[in-house]
């Protein structure tokens, strides 16, 4: 081996190789030391010259200690350093906001850890335009890595003109959405929009979208939520073939033209439109960000997912036993429950049916499509041991909020069923991400008044009319069941 080769390979396993050279050097220079010494001490033990000879041994001694340390220092054994060879350290590559060649995926998680323990930083999603040359994206990741801001993640949606360039990225705690924003915009950023992340943005784009459809593919109901998280803070309204039904009453907001059976992208890219074959039209607006074609495509594909698996929910029950003993199961309910509904709806008395549905209650049925199709929201129905339905609970996506209605059977109430109903349909809009619920019943309906209350939630109470609109933000755990049990909570049956 050659001693320019050598000297690459003084390192092992992290450990230095000691060569046999320096230790035959090392041996010689003891060898010499003990001669020298055994020498002099007969010298001074046995001739009148002692004092001269130990002058001498000083000097030779020190003239062997200069000759190690000369010879050490011309033929280092340390590993050759980043100016020998040019190479820069592992993590030169990633400071400000650069990369300097591809990592796994467990050395990027080491290093977001170790980066994020130097100092306190923020994530943020970052979404631009810039034009489609050469050199454009990376006048604008210089623009970032000036400002200590990494890149987590980019993903480029191309256009006619120009190119949209979507960044997660981590930046210092101290450091402004508007000095990142400017900086993009010095660079040849524009229509520069930008808003906090967390931790679930981290999640790379294909294993999110994945992790939507399957959710999608379980449950009808999931569609909805899945375009909200896909597509961003937005409204999504569904809207039935023929618009006449509602929670609480008709609406007529449905557009007299549908958009196309492939979609549309209306209101400078705002407004997104796609229809399903039934002729159901669901909108997506977006008024503050416009999207992108990928983005459509994105949509488009989760709705087409959603209407070749048809209607579904998914089977299965909680059996309960209320205090007088008896015995009710409390499961999902879909369009294929709306003629038990219905049988409902008429041993159901007028004053029930009024304060659920604050109209005509000879049009009650025509709204039990709507309110039971998935597509529009979840549906609880209660049903005794014979199978017969004496309690339903609607949690409705409207637009961004959320709305809850209860309907009890007469004889059924006063027996716990609607704080048991209202319990679960909280549950489920915490686990569907709602910041908040409401339900609008009238004034002199204390039972429902009651059943909020129960929630041990933060109320907001609006009175209009006689009509009162109770208002639970979500800032606390799923609400548990307020059922009074004699004894604990029932099984639950898989179908």
């Amino acid at each position: 081996m050659s001693a320019d080769m050598s000297d690459v390979t003084r390192t092992k396993h992290g450990r230095p190789v000691h060569h046999w050279r320096r230790d035959l050097v090392e041996l010689a220079a003891l060898f010499t030391a003990v001669a020298v010494a055994d020498a002099v001490a007969n010298l001074v033990g046995h001739g009148p010259d002692g004092p001269a000879l130990l002058v001498i041994s000083a000097v030779v001694l020190l003239a062997t200690v200069g000759f190690h340390t000369w010879w050490a220092r011309r033929h280092n054994h340390a590993p050759p350093t980043a100016d020998d060879t040019g190479a820069r350290p592992y993590t030169a590559g990633r400071q400000n906001g650069q990369r300097s060649g591809p990592m796994t995926s467990m050395e990027q998680a080491g290093a977001i850890a170790t980066e994020s323990s130097a100092g306190a930083t923020t994530l943020w999603r970052m979404r631009t335009t810039v034009r489609d040359e050469p050199g454009s994206l990376a006048a604008l990741c210089t623009a970032l890595a000036h400002g200590k801001v990494d890149i987590l993640s980019l993903q480029a949606h191309p256009l006619a003109e120009g190119t949209v360039d979507e960044f997660l990225l981590r930046a210092p705690a101290d450091l402004a959405a508007a000095d990142i924003t400017r900086g993009v915009s010095q660079a040849g950023g524009s229509g520069t929009w930008i808003e906090r992340a967390d931790a679930h943005d981290l999640v790379d784009a294909p294993t999110r979208i994945l992790g939507l459809a399957t959710r999608t593919a379980l449950d009808a109901a999931e569609l909805p939520l899945a375009l909200r998280q896909l597509l961003g803070r937005c409204t999504i309204r569904s809207l039935p073939a023929k618009s006449q039904a509602a929670s609480s009453g008709p609406r007529a907001d449905e557009p007299a033209d549908g958009p196309p059976v492939e979609g549309a992208l209306e209101g400078e890219g705002t407004v997104l439109r796609l229809q399903v074959p039934d002729g159901e039209v669901i909108t997506v607006e977006r008024p503050y960000l416009p999207f992108t074609p990928t983005e459509f495509a994105r949509a488009r594909a989760l709705v087409e997912l959603d209407t070749r698996l048809g209607p579904r929910i998914p089977r299965s029950k909680d059996v309960l036993t209320l205090a007088e003993g008896s015995s009710i199961a409390v499961r999902r309910a879909d369009t294929a429950d709306v003629e038990a509904a219905k049988a409902m709806h008429e041993r159901c008395s007028q004053r029930t049916l009024s304060m659920r549905y604050h109209g005509p209650v000879r049009d009650a049925d025509r709204y039990l499509n709507h309110l039971l199709s998935p597509r529009f929201g979840r549906t609880l129905a209660v049903q005794t041991a014979s199978g017969r339905i004496v309690g339903i609970g609607h949690l409705l996506w409207d637009g961004d909020e959320t709305e809850i209605a209860l309907l009890v059977e007469d004889d059924w109430q006063r027996r716990g069923i609607g704080s048991e109903l209202l319990g679960r349909l909280v549950t489920l809009a915490v686990e569907a991400g709602c910041e908040s619920v409401y339900a609008v019943t009238q004034a002199s309906n204390t039972g429902m008044v009651a059943a909020m209350r129960g929630l041990g939630l933060p109320l907001d109470y609006q009175i209009e009319e006689g009509t009162l609109v109770i208002t639970a933000r979500l800032e606390a755990t799923p609400v548990s069941s307020r059922l009074p049990y004699d004894q604990p909570q029932g099984r639950a049956e898989q179908h």
